[in-house]
């Protein structure tokens, strides 16, 4: 089972918040405050990141998707909504696809239904693996962050920690499911209100893949943030925090 944090007032509505490739629960330091107190936030670690283990990869999204209904099980949660950057949003959209009864509302953060090409993402996994994670330190941030927020000796040295600290093989196995990747083909029947955030400036999952979300989910809600990158909601929170928010209180009656 991941490891886990869960914060904010016993019966509330539970918001689960699920990291990107290369960082841990603590990428939702500015977003955990903000949220807890309305809702109950479940942050866990994508399996091999932070303090979850990792098994023998290669991992698919229902390997990480079955990882949280594994975590809700155990709890005892029922329904949640979520909320999920980069590799979390495609956790997020994999378990709004199959798993509905499970999912409240649904926020997705710089993120994408199909990223190719494949080969791409096998290299990375193989890098993880030959080199270890510490090889891809300078690359993820660089590509997280523009380059004024990159430069911040702060910035660097707490995400650049999270990569060296995942495992290799767990770092690589997430890579593998993401290699794997077509969530295009369900994505009209993704029932879950959604809100689709991306950042402007971002390389990985560029504005586009978030419109392309947006126009296949029925009635989605497309935000874009300037001066963002890929990790939008670490580089703007404020801004970030107001759309989950909004998003997530319009279920609360």
């Amino acid at each position: 089972m991941p490891h886990y944090e869960l914060t904010g007032p016993e019966g509330a509505e539970v918001v689960v918040l699920s990291n990107s490739l290369g960082t841990d629960l603590s990428l939702w330091d500015d977003q955990e405050p903000a949220l807890a107190e309305r809702f109950r936030v479940l942050r866990y670690d994508q399996r091999g990141h932070g303090r979850s283990s990792a098994p023998p990869g290669p991992y698919g999204l229902a390997d990480l998707g079955g990882d949280v209904l594994e975590l809700l099980d155990s709890l005892g949660i029922e329904r949640a909504h979520f909320a999920g950057v980069s590799l979390g949003g495609m956790t997020g959209m994999w378990l709004a696809e199959r798993h509905p009864d499970r999912i409240g509302r649904l926020a997705l953060l710089c993120t994408s239904a199909s990223l190719t090409p494949a080969s791409a993402w096998r290299e990375r996994a193989a890098q993880a693996r030959e080199h270890g994670t510490k090889s891809l330190v300078d690359g993820s941030v660089s590509r997280w962050f523009t380059p004024a927020t990159a430069a911040k000796p702060e910035i660097a040295e707490k995400f650049g920690n999270m990569v060296t600290e995942c495992s290799d093989e767990g770092y690589a196995g997430c890579a593998e499911a993401i290699a794997e990747m077509d969530l295009l083909p369900k994505l009209g029947e993704i029932t879950a209100p959604t809100l689709v955030i991306a950042g402007r400036d971002d390389p990985a999952t560029p504005p586009p893949h978030a419109e392309l979300i947006g126009a296949e989910i029925p009635g989605a809600q497309v935000e874009i943030l300037s001066d963002a990158s890929h990790l939008a909601n670490a580089e703007r929170p404020e801004p970030v925090n107001r759309l989950l928010l909004h998003h997530f209180t319009r279920s609360i009656r």
